[in-house]
């Protein structure tokens, strides 16, 4: 068999001999194995992290306090390049006696557009604190 190698040059491949764990395995394909922790990587990049959040919130307070219904007010951190636009939707609505009114905000993370559907209520001091800001829910 050595005679056959030492003959065969270049062409044959001497760690094909040996067997290789599956990581150490080059891919050449295009085709990808999807795993759990990628799905996982995947719906956190979906998800503004609390900074980004923070700047919404800000954003929002900011909108309604304009007291116009439909007009988007840009948000962004400058820190990470997330941002969107936060727009009031429908009337002020009432809850635990306080004047309230909802909002949707969208944002781009890494070039993947989404949104989020948030409520906020009129304080004492006349200011907007968001009561709820979360990922919208489809269907």
């Amino acid at each position: 068999m050595i005679v056959a190698l030492a003959c065969g040059g270049c062409s044959y491949q001497l760690d094909s001999m040996f067997s290789k764990p599956d990581a150490d395995v080059e891919q050449t394909g295009s085709i990808t194995h999807s795993t759990a922790a990628d799905s996982a990587h995947d719906a956190a990049a979906a998800e503004p992290s609390p900074i980004d959040l923070a700047y919404a919130r800000a954003a929002a307070a900011e909108a309604l306090a304009r007291d116009t219904k439909g007009n988007s007010v840009p948000w962004r951190n400058p820190d990470t390049g997330v941002g969107g636009n936060i727009t009031p939707l429908a009337a002020t609505h009432e809850e635990d006696g306080l004047p309230c009114r909802d909002f949707l905000a969208s944002f781009v993370h890494a070039g993947s557009p989404a949104w989020l559907q948030g409520s906020a209520c009129r304080t004492a001091r006349g200011d907007w604190e968001v009561k709820s800001l979360k990922p919208l829910k489809s269907g």
